[in-house]
C-alpha cells in the first residue's frame, strides 16, 4: 500500500491551522438562514475560517454590516462556552457550550417575523 501523509499542522502547535464548522453545525446555521430569507429578512451571508475562529455573518442587505455573526471559538471551550452569537454593534448576545441554546434570540425572532 501507499505512504500516508498526514496535513500539516501550524508551526510549533498541535492543533489545525483553520478553524471549521462540522457538518451538523453547518446544516442547523443553514436551516436557520434559510428560513430567516424566507421570511425575508436576511439576503446575504459570508464564512470566514480562521485560525482563532470559525464566523457565520449574516446581512440583510450585502453593503452592510451583518446583523449577527455566529461564532466558534474552540479555546474558549472550557470556559465561557465556544459559541457566541454577536449583534451588529459587535455585542456578544449569547454565549454558551451548545450551538442551539445560542441560536435562541435568532429563532424567537423569526417566529415574531412569521406569526407578524
Amino acid at each position: 500500500m501507499g505512504v500516508v501523509t498526514p496535513f500539516p499542522l501550524a508551526p510549533g502547535q498541535g492543533r489545525p491551522g483553520q478553524i471549521g464548522f462540522d457538518r451538523p453545525e453547518l446544516m442547523r446555521i443553514l436551516d436557520l438562514y434559510g428560513r430567516m430569507v424566507a421570511a425575508g429578512h436576511w439576503r446575504d451571508y459570508a464564512i470566514d475560517l480562521g485560525r482563532d475562529a470559525a464566523v457565520f455573518a449574516a446581512f440583510r442587505r450585502a453593503a452592510e454590516r451583518p446583523e449577527y455573526r455566529i461564532e466558534k471559538r474552540p479555546a474558549l471551550r472550557n470556559r465561557q462556552g465556544m459559541w457566541a452569537l454577536v449583534n451588529e454593534a459587535g455585542a456578544v448576545l449569547r454565549r454558551g457550550h451548545e450551538l442551539g441554546p445560542v441560536l435562541a434570540p435568532v429563532e424567537r425572532r423569526l417566529m415574531k417575523l412569521v406569526e407578524g
